[in-house]
């Protein structure tokens, strides 16, 4: 900045500091002042009867289960935290109001009887008093207790299938079948998993007026006793817009007996059809075709029908859809 710009805002300032200090060296700058030094005094007090005052309090305390060793896997799930009421001063409560709240943890060792993970309420008590210290009366907590089953067998890998109800709008379609980034599963047990589950579905996915390629995250069906890992999976559901397409086809009579000539007219039709965005530049065999056995038929026209198409092509349609003939004999 220039410095006959700095000059002007050093006076402004300076004409401001004088004006301030005029006024609170006057009388009434000096009771306003003597007001705002009680407020603060009595702030100061507020602060700490309110710190010193009984009260009780929610928390949600995360829980950790540590050590577990690699062989094993949990049927169940642990909480990931238990929700707790406490009695006690502000004071004593002041380090779990500020921050993120550090979690408790149970050792694996201390808390595994035959197949089972068990925290009973004893334990979970004497964690809660240590967590929140002496002088904190507890209140409450839920769950009062965890029970969960483990195994230390390996896993059984199984299929996963994606149940789905999937509609796009219209000129939109499913470019293929929906798919998980996983396409298999592995159950775990305590118990023998029967021989016959060698599938499970994920829950439902209903969805419908969907114009582009679309990703979900879905849950795996539970089985009581099992644990499925993972649990949840993505699903991607491919869509893309339909290209109106059209191809001209020269049309072959079929079944024509020796002695004669079937010719039409025209003799070419023009085949429309729409077809998916990726599949726009391939080009499948086409072909028309009129049956002499539809010569018999009243009128004086025949049908034109079309080879087999991939299933790719749709709401195919022929123009025109019949034809005139004349009928020739060779001589």
């Amino acid at each position: 900045m220039p410095e006959d710009n700095i000059s002007p805002l050093k006076e402004k300032a300076k004409a401001v500091a004088e004006k301030v200090s005029t006024a609170l060296r006057s009388s009434r700058g000096k009771d306003v002042l003597t007001y705002l030094m009680f407020v603060a005094v009595a702030f100061v007090f507020w602060v700490f009867l309110s710190l010193d005052t009984e009260v009780q309090r929610d928390f949600e305390v995360p829980v950790e289960i540590v050590e577990i060793p690699d062989s094993v896997t949990l049927i169940g799930n642990v909480p990931s935290e238990l929700a707790v009421s406490v009695k006690g001063k502000d004071s004593q409560l002041l380090r779990f109001l500020w921050g993120k709240m550090s979690p408790v943890k149970f050792k694996w060792k201390d808390n595994v009887t035959d197949n089972f993970m068990h925290l009973g309420p004893t334990r979970i008590e004497t964690k809660m008093r240590e967590y929140f210290g002496p002088g904190v009366e507890l209140v409450s907590y839920r769950p009062d207790s965890v029970h969960i089953a483990f195994t230390s067998q390996p896993g059984v890998k199984v299929k996963l299938n994606i149940q789905a109800d999937i509609h796009t709008n219209l000129q939109y379609i499913m470019s293929s079948q929906p798919y998980a980034d996983v396409d298999s599963v592995t159950l775990y047990s305590a118990t023998d998993i029967p021989h016959s589950l060698r599938v499970v579905s994920t829950e439902p996915i209903v969805k419908s007026g969907l114009k582009d390629t679309t990703v979900y995250e879905v849950k795996v069906k539970p089985i009581a006793g099992v644990r499925i890992i993972p649990d949840k999976v993505t699903v991607t559901v491919p869509v893309e817009p339909l290209i109106s397409q059209k191809r001209t086809a020269i049309i072959e009579p079929q079944g024509v007996p020796e002695g004669k000539h079937l010719v039409t007219f025209p003799s070419k039709v023009e085949v429309s059809y729409l077809v998916p965005m990726s599949a726009f530049n391939d080009e499948y065999p086409l072909k028309a075709f009129v049956e002499y056995d539809d010569v018999k038929k009243p009128g004086n026209k025949i049908p034109v029908s079309l080879s087999m198409l991939p299933s790719i092509y749709h709401s195919v349609s022929v123009s025109p859809e019949s034809v005139e003939y004349i009928i020739e004999n060779i001589q």
